[in-house]
């Protein structure tokens, strides 16, 4: 299996709600170096975040671009989520969003080894109105 298609595979098992697939993707000492919690490295510390992100988020995600290097690919995506209680408010919950990210996988052989996410957070409060965007006059032109 490829870098591209053992990246690709976690994104179909979060689609999929079927995140225990993952566990044959990854190595066992894998880091999810993007991850928002202190998680345990391997398989269980990924299936548990991916837990989360599919359970509480309802994360599905769109890809829209990869780029392939060596033994490590970026893709970006968009996020289809939907607010939680627990994460943005009780006044904000069930409301859907989307997201932009990068997810920066690095194989070893033919399974993953790190994860490195960058997604926006801040641009989701803003779209559920937790928080306002800041005022476009304050920015010098």
């Amino acid at each position: 299996m490829t870098v591209e298609q053992a990246a690709l595979a976690v994104l179909d098992a979060i689609n999929d709600r079927d995140v225990e697939r993952v566990r044959h993707l990854v190595t066992d000492d894998f880091v999810d170096h993007g991850s928002p919690f202190p998680l345990p490295p391997g398989p269980d510390g990924y299936v548990a975040i991916l837990r989360f992100v599919t359970e509480v988020l309802q994360i599905r995600y769109e890809v829209v671009d990869t780029l392939l290097a060596g033994d490590r690919i970026a893709i970006r995506g968009i996020a289809h989520g939907v607010a939680s209680a627990r994460v943005h408010g009780p006044d904000v919950a069930g409301q859907p969003y989307t997201m932009e990210t990068i997810h920066i996988y690095r194989a070893e052989g033919d399974r993953l080894a790190e994860h490195w996410g960058v997604r926006d957070e801040l641009g989701v409060l803003f779209q559920l109105g937790v928080l306002a965007p800041p005022d476009a006059s304050l920015v010098a032109l």
